[in-house]
């Protein structure tokens, strides 16, 4: 799927513009922040149907991404890291993009500019901000001591990719004591994908305050429970205070031993997005109404973490589209209960839909489908 991720060549956010930057000059600059999954279907759909009159700028400072859905199956060993990366620079030239492989430095509302890592500045007309869970590490540790030197990061996906190989090596030499701090459907694969690919490791899920997956109706979060159990993943309800070399300090009093921590749900909003001025929600996200619009600035779009899906980002391209040329935008369509396809570590998945559930190595073939058939979007 992925083919050759790893092994592009980065090029210069000068020799990438030179290389596909448009002839024709454009009235109106759109620029992308960020490299999550919504701007690769920009990107895919621009690609197809050209924006009238657009030059398009997608930020990012990888040469690669890592689809967040495709994390677990390379944790558990089913994948390796080229099977699930996508390389930006096909999907950049076909869209007749320019990309900018730099960090962000800073987000100017007011003059609607861009400040890179580089010291140089992007203007924009429009801006859209997807950049997946892109965390703010100083944040964390504000609220986590240790955090930055004791733990491992799961997102943003990218660098905690290339590190998990490492863990997974260490762990087939001795067994491992592994926390994975997290209660929502994607800690949960998390924490399944690390006992299978470490069937001698202890694994904990640390979940905080909540139980598991609490937003879930009753009869799913059991079945999620019980197939923690049936896995082996300890289950604790308790929340973190501090993280040390070998153990982590718990709310109750007590400290958990262990080797790795995995930070799948700490996360906090990048400096730059916190500082922006843009509104946030309850959260701590950026706040959007139900065409995706900024409730405080209408330049900007972007896509919250929670709402990410590929119904999002098709909503997100025609909203955009709506934008540049001035027509209405577009709300969603009536609500349905979505549909929940979570990984278990092993080559079985399980289906939700509202309280509703089944699993098996069916969902997994389902899920793999579905799987390939988004990233061949992206990199046929």
């Amino acid at each position: 799927m992925g083919g050759s991720a790893l092994h592009v060549t980065p090029l210069s956010a000068n020799e990438v513009m030179s290389k596909s930057l448009p002839a024709t000059p454009m009235t109106q600059q759109l620029v992308l922040l960020g490299a999550a999954s919504e701007h690769l279907g920009v990107l895919a759909a621009v690609a197809a149907k050209p924006l009238p009159d657009t030059q398009v700028t997608l930020v990012a400072a990888q040469p690669y991404t890592l689809p967040g859905p495709l994390l677990p199956g390379f944790i558990a060993g089913h994948t390796t890291l080229d099977d699930c990366t996508i390389a930006l620079q096909l999907l950049v030239e076909r869209a007749g993009a320019r990309w900018m492989q730099l960090g962000i430095a800073r987000l100017d509302i007011a003059q609607q500019t861009v400040h890179l890592s580089d010291g140089s500045a992007l203007a924009y007309d429009w801006l859209s901000i997807a950049n997946g869970l892109a965390g703010n590490r100083d944040q964390v540790e504000l609220a986590l001591p240790g955090a930055r030197e004791h733990a491992l990061f799961v997102h943003p996906v990218e660098p905690f990719a290339a590190l998990w190989p490492r863990v997974a090596a260490l762990g087939d030499q001795r067994p491992l004591r592994l926390t994975v701090m997290g209660h929502d459907a994607h800690a949960i694969e998390i924490a399944m994908a690390v006992r299978h690919r470490l069937p001698q490791a202890a694994v904990t899920l640390l979940c905080g305050a909540v139980s598991p997956v609490a937003d879930f109706p009753a009869p799913v979060r059991q079945q999620l429970l019980l197939a923690l159990k049936k896995r082996g993943v300890t289950v604790l309800q308790d929340h973190a205070l501090a993280i040390h070399a070998d153990t982590v300090e718990l709310g109750c009093g007590a400290s958990l031993a262990c080797d790795v921590v995995l930070l799948a749900d700490r996360t906090e909003l990048p400096a730059w997005l916190s500082q922006s001025g843009l509104e946030q929600d309850g959260h701590g996200e950026m706040a959007v109404d139900a065409s995706l619009r900024s409730t405080s600035h209408g330049k900007v779009f972007g896509v919250r973490s929670s709402d990410a899906s590929s119904r999002t980002g098709t909503l997100l391209f025609r909203n955009l589209h709506a934008a540049l040329t001035d027509k209405p935008l577009l709300a969603p369509s009536l609500p349905v209960m979505p549909l929940h396809l979570m990984s278990c570590g092993d080559r079985t998945a399980m289906a939700t839909w509202g309280q509703y559930s089944a699993q098996g190595r069916w969902v997994w073939w389902l899920k793999d489908w579905l799987e390939r058939r988004q990233m061949s979007r992206y990199s046929g």
